[in-house]
């Protein structure tokens, strides 16, 4: 809309700013408000029953501010997921770059820091590890997408120091143990949660010092 006889936009409906916060930012704001209730929401009572109307409200947002973000209720699931999945990546490549150089060191912290992600609050391993299972095709693609990054994670640490080639179903070895990991996890929390995580990881790395040695695996 422009001003008569200007052709210039009216600086009153264009960029407008409501207490000193750009309509991007607001936007932005709003987005981040539902992705935190999706995450109550999705990761207590569930995907399959979690209304947009029950995360509005968990947002303090109308629908209509819901469908500026999302078309739909998976596709909030989805990018839920990517966040959730990409901090978790980024926690654990955190942990293997402060760890000491040694094998053994660097399979301890990436271990502790993906599944301390996940068990410090059990709302983003209901969503990670169960909610997001057989929502869709692409959802699975996703799903998959995120274990063989963690498959190349295990591969790129063990051959970090480069001195020889792994044996022979080194890389399946890698992706039965993120498998695993993946499902002991999910025990862990259909099963209430009994156990320490601290355990999850004691035997997470003794599973993987036994793959380690069996596919000739340097230390």
């Amino acid at each position: 809309m422009t001003r008569p006889g200007t052709g210039t936009a009216n600086p009153k409906l264009s960029g407008r700013r409501y207490s000193g916060v750009a309509p991007e930012e607001r936007v932005r704001l709003r987005r981040a408000a539902i992705l935190d209730s999706a995450l109550e929401q999705f990761g207590t009572s569930g995907y399959a029953t979690a209304s947009i109307k029950q995360i509005c409200r968990g947002a303090g947002v109308t629908e209509r501010y819901f469908y500026e973000s999302f078309p739909n209720r998976e596709v909030c699931l989805a990018a839920l997921y990517d966040t959730l999945s990409g901090e978790m990546r980024t926690a654990t490549l955190a942990a293997l770059t402060a760890a000491e150089p040694d094998l053994d060191a660097l399979t301890s912290a990436g271990l502790e820091a993906f599944i301390h992600y996940l068990t410090d609050d059990p709302r983003r391993a209901r969503v990670v590890l169960v909610e997001v299972v057989g929502v869709s095709p692409d959802m699975e693609q996703r799903r998959h997408r995120v274990l063989r990054d963690f498959v190349d994670t295990v591969m790129t640490t063990w051959t970090a120091d480069g001195n020889r080639p792994l044996a022979r179903g080194a890389r399946l070895a890698a992706t039965a143990l993120v498998g695993g990991v993946n499902h002991l996890l999910v025990d862990w929390l259909m099963d209430g949660r009994r156990d320490d995580p601290a355990d999850l990881v004691a035997v997470c790395v003794d599973l993987f010092a036994a793959a380690r040695t069996h596919w000739d695996v340097p230390a």
